[in-house]
């Protein structure tokens, strides 16, 4: 256990008029160049319009590491106790369990850096924002490889997806997931329920294996899934699942984020090129690259139209995710 002092006296943020205290702000949270707790809270203060653009009005899970990214990970849906009075929360209900949870709603940076000082490295926001809570505003495609898939896979699903979307009048914003996949979000009107918005992204999905089918698969137990493919995860769609937001940090030894791209930077971005030491001067030259990403709402009804078509051609839609329909809402750990 940590000496009182060990890590530095805590240090009070002015973050857009809101004092945010931080506590040990010199216990090194990644490893790899040794960025601090403080260093992570400066790190979103950079890249605040972003962050905030992503989480804004959205139930948000927290991935926290109390002693930095080589330890213990804790998943947070329940917002953390200790809250100061302008943290905002969003009440979700669990059908199932019969339960509620009360989860972080960001409305402002400070609510972000807040989050920090509760040792929060990532934010993993819900598909929808309140009031609509079973209605997301978000499609997200997410394109996750298989162990053996290359990351030119990654990149040749990527372009095949912007094809489909452009040919639907879609507008798709890219971004690395921070790990080895990549994602890519539309804004959809929020008329359809959770699991229309699943079929749909199945549907899409499908497409994207046909016209890419030796890299793509939509196969959905994992165990049947080649190795080598980039499996699109149209199952992030579902009720209760949560990725990366735009801007989040990983939990990574170097820091490694989710960050936007241009689709003209596809082919030549790295995963690794994208660090908490790396974004904030890009952030500082582009801007949010998804700022405008409410103005461009798409109505999926034309993928719900390919669902029914490709039900009626006997291709089944999966079942809902075990590893979800077992377990209910968890305030960490």
């Amino acid at each position: 256990m940590a000496r009182k002092g060990e890590f530095g006296e805590p240090v009070i943020l002015d973050v857009d008029g809101f004092d945010v205290r931080i506590s040990n702000p010199e216990r090194v949270y990644f490893s790899a160049r040794g960025e601090t707790k403080l260093d992570l809270a400066r790190y979103y203060e950079a890249v605040g319009p972003g962050i905030v653009n992503a989480l804004r009005e959205r139930p948000c899970m927290l991935h926290r590491f109390p002693d930095g990214v080589d330890g213990e990970k804790v998943h947070q849906k329940r917002l953390p106790r200790g809250a100061p009075p302008w943290v905002e929360t969003v009440r979700l209900f669990f059908p199932r369990w019969g339960l509620h949870a009360d989860e972080l709603c960001v409305t402002r940076l400070a609510d972000v850096v807040w989050a920090v000082q509760m040792s929060t490295v990532e934010f993993h926001p819900w598909n929808c924002r309140r009031p609509e809570l079973e209605m997301p505003d978000e499609w997200r495609i997410d394109l996750d490889p298989m162990p053996d898939a290359s990351y030119a896979a990654v990149r040749r699903s990527a372009h095949v997806a912007h094809e489909v979307l452009d040919e639907l009048g879609a507008v798709g914003f890219p971004k690395t997931s921070g790990g080895k996949g990549m994602h890519v979000y539309v804004r959809i009107r929020q008329e359809h329920g959770f699991k229309e918005v699943r079929r749909a992204a199945l549907a899409f999905a499908r497409e994207v294996e046909r016209r890419l089918p030796d890299d793509v698969t939509t196969t959905w137990w994992r165990k049947d899934r080649r190795p080598d493919a980039v499996f699109v995860d149209y199952n992030q769609n579902a009720r209760d699942h949560t990725i990366a937001a735009a801007y989040s940090v990983r939990g990574t030894p170097e820091g490694r984020v989710s960050a936007p791209l241009r689709w003209d930077e596809i082919d030549t971005a790295e995963p690794g090129d994208f660090t908490i030491a790396t974004m904030p001067a890009r952030f500082a030259e582009l801007g949010d690259l998804m700022t405008d990403i409410d103005d461009h709402v798409f109505d999926i009804t034309p993928l719900l139209e390919w669902a029914d078509r490709d039900e009626a051609a006997g291709d089944e839609e999966p079942p809902d995710d075990p590893t979800v329909s077992e377990r209910g809402p968890r305030s960490g750990g």
